[in-house]
């Protein structure tokens, strides 16, 4: 597949082939992009008057994007009604979405958090180093987000280490990349679904299966891994009490009738095995 390297106020990002993407700097200097998506979205981060920006844009011929761009233009668009339901003090602040350049743009407020996912491994380690306070605040913060989503009518589908974020700076936690949440009731309608194999549930492979509050169970429980074993489910990489780590293996149940039935009943056994 060729490729082409563009570049927008000196920041060089590839594409497929030349696109104008001139609009961008409504949103001021670009000083980042991201350029690696499969989703066939593109990122650019912005100032303009003191004030950072996080444009993603969909209809580009971007250089790793599955499909065509006006497939990933619908993708995009379908995403807006997720982000314009779900508002958290965690989640990243979308702003507005428009139609521009022949393509479609979110715009959302620029954050210095950094990833926690494996796929970062340098900004992973900077979070693996924190004290261990901080981690157990980190996934009170992310229970706490993941109950608002069900309570909102909401299954989180494709929510992984990759949506977990941490700004030093601040100590805050910021969830972003939301994308694929879907308004529940809901099945699979895939087979394999959207999202990262550590933390999917069994049902997230079985065409036809529901997808709902106890799916996302599972995926609290892999993320409480993720975060606390290094990813790994045995006794001996879990840094916390025996009693937590019998809450989160039973929230990553392959028999979803072993699981917890809400997230508000995994967070009351977790508070309670942690004598809160």
């Amino acid at each position: 597949m060729s490729e082409y390297i563009s570049q927008l106020d000196g920041v060089p990002f590839r594409l497929r082939e030349p696109f104008d993407f001139d609009f961008i700097h409504a949103y001021g200097r670009v000083f980042k992009v991201y350029d690696d998506q499969d989703s066939g979205n593109i990122c650019f981060c912005t100032e303009k008057d003191g004030q950072r920006y996080f444009v993603k844009f969909a209809g580009a011929p971007t250089a790793r994007g599955i499909g065509t761009p006006g497939e990933a233009v619908e993708r995009l668009k379908a995403t807006l009604p997720v982000y314009q339901a779900l508002r958290h003090p965690n989640l990243v602040e979308f702003l507005e979405a428009r139609e521009v350049g022949g393509g479609f743009a979110m715009v959302f407020r620029y954050t210095d958090a950094e990833c926690m996912g494996r796929m970062y491994p340098e900004s992973r380690a900077k979070f693996m180093a924190l004290p261990l306070d901080t981690h157990r605040k980190v996934y009170s913060e992310v229970l706490d987000f993941l109950m608002y989503t069900a309570s909102q009518g909401y299954a989180a589908i494709d929510f992984y280490d990759g949506s977990i974020m941490y700004d030093f700076a601040a100590g805050r936690t910021v969830i972003c990349d939301i994308d694929f949440f879907r308004k529940m009731p809901c099945v699979n309608d895939m087979g394999r679904m959207w999202g990262s194999s550590l933390f999917q549930s069994p049902e997230e492979y079985v065409l036809g299966a529901v997808i709902d509050e106890v799916t996302n169970v599972y995926t609290a429980g892999a993320t409480a891994f993720a975060l606390f074993a290094d990813y790994r489910r045995d006794r001996e990489s879990w840094k916390l009490s025996g009693a937590l780590y019998d809450v989160v293996c039973r929230a990553v149940s392959a028999d979803r009738s072993i699981r917890q039935q809400s997230l508000a009943e995994l967070i009351h056994e977790w508070n309670q095995a942690d004598g809160v």
